[in-house]
């Protein structure tokens, strides 16, 4: 129970300041609404932030746009993008040093969210490069390896690819049975054999990050294929997708592949490395997924309003096609929101991991089920891949199931609500 002086208090100070700010109030014009930033998510950025996140839009729309759809039909990733982004200084933007921005981890997510406005393959083979291979190099590789490859990576020179996924083990890493072992012939060198599949950049890459285990530890390490042997490193395509048509997607095969001990990780053991940049990685997605969600909004917007339909009138008249494009506005400004709030914590280490695990749960999900009831509205022209809407739809649907799929996920929050493991 409150006693009389907390209201004699309230009424000396709280109420004056309570009066002052709604006279403050009432004398502003009101403020319109932005369907494409809702919340006016713009006015958390850094004008820094907002100069980045310009340049990075201004080229996805002028440069990648054109070529997606073409890439998309064809399954053909334009390695010159790379190329490009590093010549604007977007690639491991991220990072400190060895000629990388080094921005904010919220000007690296409006740059993931510009590239996934276009394509979300596009976006993976960017993430793939900046997040998992740069990143991993960047935090786990020896002062040699980061000085050799960071700079010609940071350009384009050279592109990465990320190696965790075997055939028989997806969700369950730790199973994993690619190994090293000393190399039987040459010293100061490890021997890699087995497999991965499922990686983004692989059948092009120049840097292949792959975690194996030697002596029954999971250690990460770095192959340059132009230093291995015929026969020892395969990296075939994976052909005929459903989504992500427009990155490529491969295998990579081992054969007492050799490595020299200088590029294996030094310090990193377990699972803590490659779980450390994939939670780089995910933040990405929670901004990528929105930015392609964002891309479905506009779309089906303007279809709405320039389709005529029961006496001529645009079907954005009508209520079932409103609260579609309600929910979906809803869901992307709340996604944009939380990602920006994870980010300010995470570069001030105060992110924790499940943190991460919920938006990158949430955006994707959210993402996927309003982009698929936003391609309702275009009926049968849904059909038409010029349209665009069935593209992210089939990629979205990817990317809610890889670095974690969302049930795995959930399981990574239960743990952290309850206390009990529920993954075995």
């Amino acid at each position: 129970m409150f006693r009389p002086i907390c209201r004699h208090v309230a009424r000396q100070f709280i109420a004056p300041v309570r009066s002052a700010a709604i006279g403050t109030r009432s004398m502003h014009t009101p403020v319109p609404f932005d369907w494409a930033d809702p919340l006016n998510a713009k006015n958390l950025f850094t004008e820094e932030e907002i100069a980045i996140s310009e340049t990075a839009e201004a080229y996805c729309q002028e440069r990648m746009l054109p070529r997606v759809l073409e890439a998309y039909r064809n399954e053909n990733f334009d390695r010159k993008i790379i190329e490009e982004m590093g010549e604007l200084g977007l690639l491991g933007a991220s990072i400190q040093g060895y000629e990388c921005a080094g921005v904010s981890s919220v000007a690296a997510g409006l740059i993931t969210r510009a590239v996934e406005r276009v394509d979300s393959g596009y976006r993976s083979g960017y993430s793939v490069q900046s997040s998992l291979a740069m990143g991993g190099i960047d935090d786990f590789g020896t002062e040699e390896l980061k000085e050799r490859l960071l700079p010609r990576m940071a350009k384009g020179e050279l592109l990465g690819c990320f190696g965790l996924t075997e055939p028989n083990h997806g969700s369950d890493p730790g199973s994993m049975e690619t190994t090293a072992k000393p190399h039987p012939t040459k010293n100061g060198y490890y021997s890699l054999s087995g497999s991965k599949t499922w990686i983004t950049n692989s059948p092009i890459a120049d840097v292949l990050l792959v975690w194996a285990k030697l002596d029954g530890k999971i250690r990460g390490f770095v192959i340059e294929r132009d230093q291995c042997p015929p026969g020892t490193l395969e990296t075939p395509p994976i052909k005929n997708k459903n989504g992500l048509r427009a990155s490529l997607t491969g295998m990579i095969q081992l054969d007492n592949c050799p490595v020299p001990e200088a590029n294996m990780f030094p310090d990193i053991v377990g699972l803590r490395g490659p779980f450390s940049c994939l939670n780089s990685a995910r933040y990405g997605i929670a901004w990528g997924t929105m930015g392609a969600l964002e891309d479905c909004i506009s779309r089906t917007r303007e279809y709405a309003l320039d389709r005529k339909q029961f006496k001529g009138n645009p079907i954005a008249k009508y209520q079932l096609v409103q609260k579609k494009l309600a929910d979906a506005t809803t869901d992307a400004a709340y996604g944009i929101m939380a990602a920006v709030q994870v980010g300010r914590l995470k570069d001030e280490g105060k992110a924790a991991p499940e943190m991460i695990s919920m938006i990158k749960r949430q955006n994707c999900d959210r993402a996927l089920v309003n982009a698929r009831t936003l391609q309702e509205v275009f009926g049968g022209n849904a059909v038409s891949d010029e349209y665009g809407i069935g593209r992210h739809v089939a990629n979205l649907f990817v990317t809610q199931t890889y670095e974690g799929q969302s049930d795995i996920h959930a399981l990574i929050l239960g743990r952290a609500i309850t206390g009990f493991q529920a993954f075995c």
